[in-house]
Protein backbone atom coordinates (compact mmCIF):
# COMPACT_ATOMS: atom_id res chain seq x y z
CA UNK A 1 0.00 0.00 0.00
CA UNK A 2 1.46 3.66 -0.98
CA UNK A 3 2.96 5.68 2.03
CA UNK A 4 1.42 8.70 0.18
CA UNK A 5 -0.86 9.59 -2.21
CA UNK A 6 0.10 8.31 -5.67
CA UNK A 7 -1.94 10.47 -7.35
CA UNK A 8 -1.85 13.96 -7.21
CA UNK A 9 -3.87 15.58 -9.32
CA UNK A 10 -2.45 18.87 -11.44
CA UNK A 11 -3.11 20.09 -14.54
CA UNK A 12 -0.06 18.54 -16.25
CA UNK A 13 0.91 20.24 -19.35
CA UNK A 14 4.22 20.47 -21.07
CA UNK A 15 5.05 22.58 -24.29
CA UNK A 16 2.97 21.02 -27.28
CA UNK A 17 1.01 18.02 -25.17
CA UNK A 18 -1.34 17.79 -22.18
CA UNK A 19 -2.34 15.20 -19.67
CA UNK A 20 -5.70 13.60 -18.65
CA UNK A 21 -7.48 10.99 -17.43
CA UNK A 22 -8.71 8.29 -20.01
CA UNK A 23 -12.46 7.37 -19.94
CA UNK A 24 -14.84 4.97 -21.44
CA UNK A 25 -15.45 7.45 -24.58
CA UNK A 26 -11.56 6.96 -25.32
CA UNK A 27 -11.51 3.31 -26.42
CA UNK A 28 -11.98 3.27 -29.80
CA UNK A 29 -8.80 5.69 -30.07
CA UNK A 30 -6.71 3.82 -27.35
CA UNK A 31 -7.57 0.53 -29.47
CA UNK A 32 -7.19 1.94 -33.01
CA UNK A 33 -3.45 3.59 -31.47
CA UNK A 34 -2.39 0.74 -29.33
CA UNK A 35 -3.31 -2.07 -31.46
CA UNK A 36 -1.00 -1.21 -34.11
CA UNK A 37 1.58 -4.05 -33.90
CA UNK A 38 4.40 -1.72 -33.89
CA UNK A 39 2.91 -0.02 -30.83
CA UNK A 40 1.29 -3.39 -29.38
CA UNK A 41 4.90 -5.31 -29.67
CA UNK A 42 7.21 -2.87 -27.69
CA UNK A 43 5.08 -2.79 -24.67
CA UNK A 44 4.58 -5.64 -21.80
CA UNK A 45 0.49 -5.22 -21.48
CA UNK A 46 -1.31 -4.94 -24.91
CA UNK A 47 -1.82 -7.81 -26.53
CA UNK A 48 -2.20 -8.14 -30.24
CA UNK A 49 -4.70 -7.94 -31.85
CA UNK A 50 -5.88 -5.40 -29.57
CA UNK A 51 -9.95 -5.11 -29.70
CA UNK A 52 -12.08 -2.15 -28.18
CA UNK A 53 -12.75 -4.66 -25.40
CA UNK A 54 -9.91 -5.01 -24.56
CA UNK A 55 -9.45 -1.54 -24.58
CA UNK A 56 -12.77 -0.76 -22.65
CA UNK A 57 -11.60 -3.05 -20.16
CA UNK A 58 -8.31 -1.67 -19.70
CA UNK A 59 -9.60 1.41 -19.10
CA UNK A 60 -12.28 0.64 -16.63
CA UNK A 61 -9.74 -1.16 -14.99
CA UNK A 62 -7.47 1.58 -14.09
CA UNK A 63 -7.59 1.71 -10.34
CA UNK A 64 -5.87 2.96 -7.05
CA UNK A 65 -2.89 0.98 -8.28
CA UNK A 66 -1.74 2.95 -11.23
CA UNK A 67 -1.48 6.52 -12.80
CA UNK A 68 -2.02 6.51 -16.44
CA UNK A 69 -2.62 9.77 -18.13
CA UNK A 70 -3.73 10.20 -21.93
CA UNK A 71 -1.35 12.15 -23.87
CA UNK A 72 -3.38 14.69 -26.01
CA UNK A 73 -1.55 17.12 -28.81
CA UNK A 74 -4.59 19.78 -30.20
CA UNK A 75 -6.95 17.84 -28.37
CA UNK A 76 -6.30 14.71 -30.12
CA UNK A 77 -5.55 11.77 -28.01
CA UNK A 78 -2.09 10.49 -29.04
CA UNK A 79 -0.86 7.59 -26.43
CA UNK A 80 -0.51 7.33 -22.84
CA UNK A 81 2.16 7.79 -19.94
CA UNK A 82 1.52 6.38 -16.20
CA UNK A 83 3.26 4.51 -13.26
CA UNK A 84 2.93 1.71 -11.22
CA UNK A 85 4.14 2.26 -7.77
CA UNK A 86 6.67 -0.09 -6.72
CA UNK A 87 7.91 -0.74 -2.75
CA UNK A 88 9.26 2.43 -0.85
CA UNK A 89 9.60 5.54 -2.73
CA UNK A 90 9.75 4.45 -6.49
CA UNK A 91 7.65 3.95 -9.15
CA UNK A 92 8.21 2.28 -12.70
CA UNK A 93 7.11 4.51 -15.45
CA UNK A 94 5.71 3.30 -18.99
CA UNK A 95 4.52 5.37 -22.28
CA UNK A 96 3.77 4.76 -25.58
CA UNK A 97 2.58 6.84 -28.62
CA UNK A 98 0.86 6.66 -31.34
CA UNK A 99 2.45 5.29 -34.73
CA UNK A 100 1.82 8.69 -36.96
CA UNK A 101 3.16 10.92 -34.31
CA UNK A 102 6.67 9.30 -33.84
CA UNK A 103 9.97 10.70 -34.89
CA UNK A 104 8.62 14.21 -33.76
CA UNK A 105 9.48 14.23 -29.85
CA UNK A 106 6.42 13.64 -28.02
CA UNK A 107 7.73 10.04 -26.61
CA UNK A 108 10.69 12.50 -24.71
CA UNK A 109 8.17 15.23 -24.02
CA UNK A 110 5.47 13.09 -22.65
CA UNK A 111 7.85 10.59 -20.82
CA UNK A 112 9.95 13.84 -19.29
CA UNK A 113 6.75 15.58 -18.50
CA UNK A 114 5.77 12.30 -16.32
CA UNK A 115 8.93 12.07 -14.39
CA UNK A 116 8.93 15.68 -13.44
CA UNK A 117 4.98 15.08 -12.39
CA UNK A 118 6.56 11.86 -10.63
CA UNK A 119 9.34 13.73 -8.46
CA UNK A 120 7.81 17.05 -8.10
CA UNK A 121 3.96 16.20 -7.03
CA UNK A 122 4.02 12.35 -6.31
CA UNK A 123 7.00 12.69 -4.85
CA UNK A 124 9.05 9.20 -5.61
CA UNK A 125 12.83 9.52 -4.76
CA UNK A 126 13.64 6.98 -7.43
CA UNK A 127 12.10 5.92 -11.17
CA UNK A 128 12.72 2.84 -13.21
CA UNK A 129 11.46 2.07 -16.83
CA UNK A 130 13.11 -0.42 -19.06
CA UNK A 131 12.47 -1.36 -22.18
CA UNK A 132 12.70 -4.15 -25.13
CA UNK A 133 16.12 -5.03 -26.45
CA UNK A 134 14.88 -4.46 -29.97
CA UNK A 135 13.40 -0.93 -28.99
CA UNK A 136 16.05 1.38 -29.66
CA UNK A 137 13.20 4.41 -29.85
CA UNK A 138 12.17 4.21 -26.43
CA UNK A 139 16.73 3.41 -26.27
CA UNK A 140 16.77 7.20 -27.02
CA UNK A 141 14.50 8.30 -25.10
CA UNK A 142 15.15 7.23 -22.03
CA UNK A 143 18.74 8.40 -22.40
CA UNK A 144 17.44 12.02 -22.76
CA UNK A 145 15.93 11.64 -19.87
CA UNK A 146 18.62 10.89 -17.95
CA UNK A 147 18.22 7.32 -16.73
CA UNK A 148 21.38 5.03 -16.02
CA UNK A 149 21.21 1.32 -17.25
CA UNK A 150 20.74 -0.66 -14.36
CA UNK A 151 21.01 -4.38 -16.00
CA UNK A 152 18.97 -7.05 -18.47
CA UNK A 153 16.43 -9.32 -17.71
CA UNK A 154 13.52 -10.38 -19.63
CA UNK A 155 10.09 -9.88 -19.29
CA UNK A 156 6.77 -11.20 -20.85
CA UNK A 157 5.63 -9.41 -24.25
CA UNK A 158 1.41 -9.93 -24.49
CA UNK A 159 1.64 -9.11 -28.16
CA UNK A 160 4.47 -11.26 -29.03
CA UNK A 161 3.54 -14.38 -26.49
CA UNK A 162 6.59 -14.45 -24.91
CA UNK A 163 9.42 -13.50 -22.52
CA UNK A 164 11.79 -10.68 -24.73
CA UNK A 165 14.87 -9.41 -23.30
CA UNK A 166 15.24 -6.40 -21.67
CA UNK A 167 17.65 -3.29 -20.66
CA UNK A 168 16.27 -1.95 -16.96
CA UNK A 169 17.15 1.92 -15.96
CA UNK A 170 17.36 3.47 -12.98
CA UNK A 171 17.06 7.76 -11.99
CA UNK A 172 17.39 9.28 -8.86
CA UNK A 173 15.40 12.60 -8.03
CA UNK A 174 17.05 15.36 -8.33
CA UNK A 175 19.01 16.77 -5.04
CA UNK A 176 17.42 20.14 -5.37
CA UNK A 177 13.70 18.85 -6.30
CA UNK A 178 13.01 19.04 -2.61
CA UNK A 179 14.04 22.97 -2.59
CA UNK A 180 12.48 23.61 -5.28
CA UNK A 181 8.78 22.21 -3.78
CA UNK A 182 9.31 24.58 -0.68
CA UNK A 183 10.28 27.38 -2.97
CA UNK A 184 7.74 27.20 -5.09
CA UNK A 185 4.80 26.66 -2.00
Amino acid sequence: MPQHPPFVVEDMRSQRLTYRPLEAADASRVAALAGDWDVARMTSRIPHPYSLIDADLWIASIGNDEFVRGVELEGELIGAVGYIEDAGQQAEIGYWIGKPWWGRGYATEAAGTLVQHCFKSAAFRRLTCGHFIDNQASARVIAKLGFRRTGKGSQWCEARGSDVETIQYALRRPLLTPIWRRVAA
